[in-house]
This record gives C-alpha cells, sequence and structure tokens, in this order.
C-alpha cells in the first residue's frame, strides 16, 4: 500500500528546510498529503509561570506566538519552493515535543524527522525526538541527516537484514520506497545461520520479488569492524540514498530504551535512514 499520509516535524533549526524539501518531494512521488507539525515546547511549568509577573507572562506568550508563526512560513516556503500541487495541512501542538510528535504520527503512514544535532537543539525539536518517535510512534520514521543537502532519495536502497521482527517490519514498512527504486541491495553482516537459510537474504529478496522489487543479495563478515559501522561504510561505498533498517530496542527497568547500535546508527548517518520498530 503507498504512502498516503505523511507527517513532517518543523523546527527552527539550520536542516528544517532540506527535510521539508525532502518530505514535500516524497508526497509528490506518492501523490501523498502531507502534514507539517510544530510544537509548542514547555518553556516554564504552569504553576512557575504563574509566579511571573503579568507583563512577562504576556512577552513569553507573544514570543511562543511568534516562533510558531515563523515555523508555519518555513514550512508553506517550503511547500512553495517543491511547487507539486500536493496538498497539505499545518499542525500546532503544546507540551513535550516528543509526545506530542508521537502522537500525530500515530495518523500518519510514515513521520519525518531531523537527525539530533549535538550541536544544536533547535526550538522545537528534541536531542531525542528520532528515538522518541521509532519507540512510541508506531510508525517508520524517516531521520534526515542535520548535514548535506539530498537531491534523491530511495533510488539506491541498503536494506540492512538480520532476519530479525525489527528488520522484517522495516522491510514491510518501506515496500512502497522498495518498490520505486531503481536498486536494492540487501546485506547481511556477520550473518547466523539460525534464521537465514542457506544464503543470507536470498529468502527475503525472493519475498521482495514477489512483490516486484528487484534485489542484489549480499553478505560480510568482520570481526574487526562494528557491525553499524560496516553499514554506514557499505552505504557509503554503494552510493546509496537511503538506509532501512530495523530499529532495535530493549527493556531496562521497565521503560524501552534504543539499543546501542541503533543509537550510534543515528549518530553517524550522512543519507536519509528509514527505520521501524
Amino acid at each position: 500500500m503507498p504512502f498516503k499520509d505523511l507527517l513532517v516535524v518543523v523546527d527552527h533549526g539550520q536542516s528544517c528546510p532540506a527535510r521539508i524539501d525532502l518530505a514535500a518531494r516524497l508526497a509528490g512521488a506518492f501523490d501523498a498529503h502531507l502534514t507539517g507539525l510544530y510544537v509548542n515546547p514547555p518553556y516554564f511549568q504552569p504553576v512557575v509561570l504563574a509566579e511571573f509577573p503579568l507583563e512577562l507572562r504576556d512577552v513569553q506568550a507573544q514570543a511562543v506566538r511568534e516562533a510558531a508563526e515563523r515555523a508555519k512560513a518555513l514550512f508553506a516556503a517550503g511547500i512553495e519552493r517543491a511547487a507539486l500541487g500536493i496538498t497539505t495541512e499545518w499542525r500546532e501542538g503544546d507540551g513535550e515535543v516528543g509526545e506530542v510528535a508521537c502522537l500525530h504520527a500515530r495518523y500518519a503512514d510514515l513521520a519525518v524527522v531531523g537527525q539530533t544535532d549535538p550541536d544544536d537543539i533547535p526550538l522545537g525539536g528534541a536531542s531525542d525526538l528520532p528515538e522518541q518517535l521509532l519507540l512510541g510512534a508506531g510508525r517508520p520514521v524517516l531521520v534526515v541527516p542535520y548535514a548535506g543537502r539530498f537531491a534523491t532519495i530511495g533510488e539506491r536502497v541498503l536494506l540492512a537484514w538480520n532476519a530479525s521482527r525489527e528488520a522484517t517490519r522495516a522491510v514491510n514498512d518501506a515496500l512502497p520506497l522498495l518498490q520505486r527504486a531503481r536498486r536494492v541491495i540487501v546485506l547481511s553482516v556477520n550473518p547466523e545461520r539460525r534464521g537465514h537459510g542457506a544464503i543470507p537474504g536470498a529468502d527475503i529478496a525472493v519475498h521482495l520479488a514477489r512483490h516486484g522489487v528487484r534485489s542484489e543479495v549480499s553478505s560480510i563478515t568482520t570481526d574487526d569492524v562494528r557491525v553499524d559501522d560496516m553499514l554506514l561504510s557499505q552505504a557509503a561505498d554503494s552510493g546509496a540514498d537511503l538506509i532501512v533498517m530495523g530499529g532495535y530496542g530493549h527493556s531496562r527497568l521497565g521503560e524501552l530504551v534504543l539499543g546501542g547500535a541503533t543509537r550510534h546508527i543515528l549518530r553517524q548517518i550522512t543519507v536519509p535512514v528509514f527505520m521501524s520498530h
């Protein structure tokens, strides 16, 4: 089923225009509706704000309104640049960015969000927003790097395959993109015999072929390089403009947290990454 409803999280970071451009192109490619979301973060808790003089509260409220209007104008400018005739919608929310974004993402087929720039957490963003969306939204997430602009997306796809539940979910969720790709490489790094069959990646390649996706199968065994680093290296060597992979989490003291390898990937990406959990 093609994507018909996309969500892009808008903030005031320097990389946001490139993210909006990419989301608009995706919406155009699938004839999809695109929703822009901006979240007004809680500068102060209401109980604290109540202690401020009325004049200061008015100043803060005005600053919040102006920030939201600038974000709306940023989204509108991106849609105008795209000039694709897509249908759009603008939403604003109040509260913790991750919680609000997760709620709105549940009503979309795909959420587009920016990679966290450790040196610039923008207004309307959060330091762990990709992680929160991945683990909390119940929808696939497309993470766009904070550096660079991306003329193409999904023409050359590197699919990370390890026969896990998360990788299986990512393959299924990414099918609309995989079916449009010119080249798909199914890559298994350090594959274990159990669950992979005689040729690692071959079984999922057959499944993809039944959905009209032609793919190449590759496997690599290495003891010297981390699996996540090898994946990033292979993406660069193959000229991939998209990585598709499962996003891995585990339980710690009753809270679901992101796995180390997935966190490392999100910090190091130089091309967009499509993830499902």
